[in-house]
């Protein structure tokens, strides 16, 4: 019988690991680290065969040279932020992610956090909690039916966000480089990211994280929004310049904001973010249900097998790696 691959997981946030073990089998001995940097995980992964990998990072070519053996590194996720794909490439090493395994979640956190801002639930649930029963604290509120919902990005779970926002009543714009008006038989009309600004009520972000990326919406961008938006961000918290967002709530340049990833991750506490009413603070939970978890560690041991194997998996982000 062939040795075992031993797969290092560099950090995970559930309580078993039993998926995995199921998945790889006698194929893997498996060893499950709670780390946050390479440098913490690297004297286990050193002689690995395969690195499994939630937040830890980032990935650095530096440190993909301490790990020699490493055939593949699998993205529990769908970002790939934490990982230098141009770096594996030229280490040879195969990295895949999860690009559909949390679409309908992270759709509905969007929506949920659209209307628990329209509706001001989590300021008026405080107000109750504190012996208030009064309406006009929270006003203005506004109806969803007529208002726009701007897109930024439109990728699978943007656009699953546009069917839920239109049953709702809300117009859908969205801004994508990479999408062509009309491409997906969904609502939404595409525009430039200036208009996208300019015009909608709510801007939700849905973009990878990438340099070109960060910190994008930031005080230009604020500064082109209407004084009455809400911005949503389910995507990365580094899109969003956390200090500049602090400063538009400041000056009111913007209503509100309903974040589910925020930059720093965990938010420090305090934080000037943690005490405003406007603001609706969630600890990067919008992945999580009871499918996305076993899907999830299912899909990434099924990628990590595949490899270990000899194969090519189908989440493969580095098409022209060589083994």
């Amino acid at each position: 019988m062939a040795a075992r691959a031993k797969v290092v997981i560099t950090d995970y946030v559930w309580e078993s690991l039993d998926v995995e073990r199921k998945t790889l089998g006698e194929l893997a001995e498996i060893v499950a680290l709670k780390t946050k940097k390479p440098e913490e995980f690297l004297s286990e992964a050193r002689d690995c065969d395969a690195l499994l990998n939630t937040y830890a990072g980032p990935i650095t070519a530096e440190a993909m040279a301490g790990m020699p053996k490493c055939r593949i590194i699998a993205r529990y996720g769908i970002g790939v932020d934490t990982i230098d794909l141009d770096a594996a490439t030229q280490a040879g090493i195969i990295v895949t992610n999860n690009p559909t395994y949390c679409i309908e979640e992270v759709a509905e956190q969007t929506m949920a956090l659209i209307l628990a801002s329209a509706r001001k639930i989590p300021f008026y649930d405080r107000m109750v909690r504190s012996g208030r029963w009064e309406v006009p604290p929270g006003k203005p509120i506004y109806r969803l039916v007529g208002r726009t919902l701007g897109l930024i990005g439109f990728g699978n779970i943007a656009r699953q966000v546009a069917v839920r926002a239109a049953a709702f009543g809300l117009a859908v714009l969205y801004s994508d480089p990479f999408v062509k008006e009309g491409q997906f038989k969904v609502p939404g009309k595409a525009v430039d990211l200036d208009t996208l600004l300019r015009d909608s009520d709510f801007v939700s972000l849905h973009p990878p994280l990438t340099p070109q990326t960060r910190k994008m919406i930031g005080e230009t961008a604020f500064g082109k929004m209407k004084r009455t938006a809400v911005l949503i961000n389910c995507a990365r918290g580094p899109i969003v310049d956390t200090d500049a967002l602090v400063q538009a709530l400041d000056a009111k340049t913007i209503a509100g904001a309903a974040l589910d990833t925020v930059d720093p991750e965990p938010l420090p506490d305090p934080h000037p973010l943690r005490a405003r009413d406007n603001v609706i603070l969630a600890p990067h939970i919008a992945s999580a249900s009871v499918r996305t978890r076993s899907e999830m560690s299912a899909m990434a041991a099924r990628n990590m097998a595949t490899a270990v194997r000899g194969g090519r998996p189908p989440n493969l982000l580095n098409p022209e790696v060589k083994r």
